[in-house]
């Protein structure tokens, strides 16, 4: 931009030089020239000198604006900086938490894997089976109805037939006593459910698996169901849920053959439903029982309480007479009590004075 200017004012410098020179002569020319180029060297200098000093004070108002913008931006991005830190940290930290959770639940499911192995190789004998059901069994009664409950319950109970029932159930009538057994049928299962295996294997396993429940079902029914010492039925405990859906889900056919023998079959979390509606009904049969027994004694309790009444209607009738008479007496002894009183205070030596004068 300054050179512009500067050529600019060269350039009508020239054009007043031209105009002048065709009106002076010739010999004042070179001294006229002189001055005139001193001249404008001088204002040139001038000009710009004083655009110098324009445009450097525009330069810097520019600078220091620019300098407040950056100032300003740097502190805004300092602020997001400080919160994008904070929270980074924050996440951070809920990271490290949640990872030192995750680490302390595999160590968990890393135990409990090799208790599941454990198990698996205990539950592969069938006496231990047994065992399991059995303990899962009492474990359920004892949530239930409490521990060495023997009027509601036995465990390991023996009829006069001689067979042996894991639990029996003292269920008030008509339910009466309840056999429950624990059955285990797992090894079938295990091949069944095994995708590992071939279909005609798993079929077969099926097959069996299906045998032996009702093998179980069978032998509940006719142990365990008698003529006028249990009830018409009787329940079948599988201590597997996993049992009780498979069959619930895919084999109608021997939840209904179970129904006809009279047989219930519970999982642990069905026959502890089943058993607390049982000790509610209990419950409400027990209140029923002394309803008679408590009606009666509320009938005495309310003719004694007549009696009461009457002997303390009687009672207020004396105390109120004797109150009347008690007051009575309070009146008189006022009475007698100013009489003296009166009698204290007659002046004796007047009524001698009036004595002599008669």
């Amino acid at each position: 931009m300054e050179y512009i200017i500067i050529g600019l004012l060269v350039l009508i410098v020239i054009l007043v030089i031209f105009s002048i020179s065709k009106n002076i002569n010739e010999s004042n020319i070179t001294e006229r020239l002189g001055k005139l180029e001193t001249s404008l060297v001088k204002e040139l200098g001038e000009f710009k000198s004083d655009v110098n000093i324009y445009l450097n004070g525009n330069f810097d108002k520019l600078n220091e604006k620019i300098e407040r913008k950056l100032n300003l931006i740097n502190d805004h991005v300092n602020e997001r900086l400080d919160e994008n830190f904070e929270k980074t940290n924050k996440t951070f930290t809920s990271v490290i938490e949640r990872l030192s959770k995750i680490d302390e639940a595999q160590k968990k499911i890393d135990g409990l894997s090799t208790d599941i192995v454990s198990l698996q190789s205990i539950l592969t004998d069938k006496k231990t089976r047994g065992i399991f059901g059995e303990v899962n069994l009492k474990h359920i009664m004892v949530s239930v109805f409490g521990e060495n409950n023997d009027s509601i319950y036995k465990m390991q109970y023996t009829f006069n037939t001689g067979v042996i029932a894991d639990c029996v159930l003292f269920a008030p009538e008509p339910l009466g006593t309840i056999a429950i057994d624990s059955k285990f049928p797992l090894e079938n299962y295990r091949v069944m459910i095994d995708k590992k295996l071939g279909i005609i294997e798993r079929q077969n396993a099926e097959k069996q698996f299906k045998q032996d429940v009702k093998k179980h079902i069978d032998a509940i029914a006719n142990k365990y169901i008698i003529r006028g010492v249990t009830s018409d039925q009787a329940i079948m405990f599988l201590p597997a849920e996993a049992l009780f859906a498979e069959l619930n889900a895919y084999h109608p056919d021997i939840i209904d053959y179970a129904y006809r023998k009279r047989v219930w079959i519970a999982s642990p979390t069905t026959l502890m439903s089943t058993l607390t509606t049982i000790e509610l009904v209990m419950k409400n049969i027990e209140k029923d029982k002394y309803t008679s027994i408590i009606h009666e004694e509320l009938n005495k309790l309310s003719i004694d309480f007549g009696r009461y009444k009457e002997r303390w209607d009687k009672l207020s009738r004396s105390i109120e007479a004797v109150s009347r008479d008690a007051n009575d007496i309070h009146i008189t002894t006022d009475k007698i009590s100013k009489r003296f009183d009166a009698i204290n205070n007659v002046d004796t030596k007047s009524l001698q004075s009036g004595e002599n004068s008669d």
